[in-house]
């Protein structure tokens, strides 16, 4: 194996860090905010009736995500709903390091655009810690999922973890980055 280094990584050293620096005058290195991890879940409420609905979205989570998501389970019995306890109901997957920034890399610069009628994402779906959250209707976007061989359109939430301590900081961060914000 290469020792490669995705392109956003290599912007984040060159560039993010200085204007981070610039802006907020951290007093240690340590204290610069950067990517912890992303997560990405997928939930499938149709899995009741039918629970290959479930395979079929670990599988596009997979091409997506470029590594194996993990079959998320209910944790209680809940009969409205027809859910009994360790039913599979959905997926998620957890990226670090070098696949992280492979998948921000796609999702900004590929996926986001391909959304219809795309005026860019929240600027305010941030949870006070610095964490940054959005949801996308469909998996369609990506381009690694072929729309022939899609049975049911799907849509997933993104999280994406910063060591950033407020929002400002983590908003900046993703600013770098080229997150299209609307506001």
């Amino acid at each position: 194996m290469t020792n490669y280094t995705p392109r956003l990584r290599e912007v984040y050293e060159s560039e993010i860090k200085a204007k981070m620096q610039e802006k907020f005058a951290y007093k240690n290195v340590m204290q610069m905010p950067k990517l912890d991890k992303i997560v990405l879940n997928m939930g499938v409420g149709e899995a009741v009736g039918d629970s290959k609905k479930v395979k079929k979205a670990v599988e596009e989570m997979a091409l997506i995500a470029g590594q194996q998501p993990v079959t998320t389970r209910a944790k209680k019995s809940i009969a409205g709903f027809k859910v009994r306890e360790e039913m599979p109901l959905g997926c998620k997957v957890t990226l670090r390091g070098n696949r992280m920034y492979e998948f921000l890399d796609r999702l900004i610069q590929v996926a986001l655009p391909r959304v219809r009628d795309f005026r860019g994402v929240n600027g305010k779906s941030f949870d006070g810690r610095g964490n940054y959250a959005l949801g996308l209707k469909e998996q369609l976007v990506f381009p690694e999922i072929s729309y022939d061989q899609v049975d049911d359109v799907r849509g997933m939430d993104i999280i994406i973890c910063t060591t950033a301590e407020t929002d400002e900081e983590a908003k900046e961060l993703l600013a770098g980055f080229q997150m299209p914000f609307s506001n």
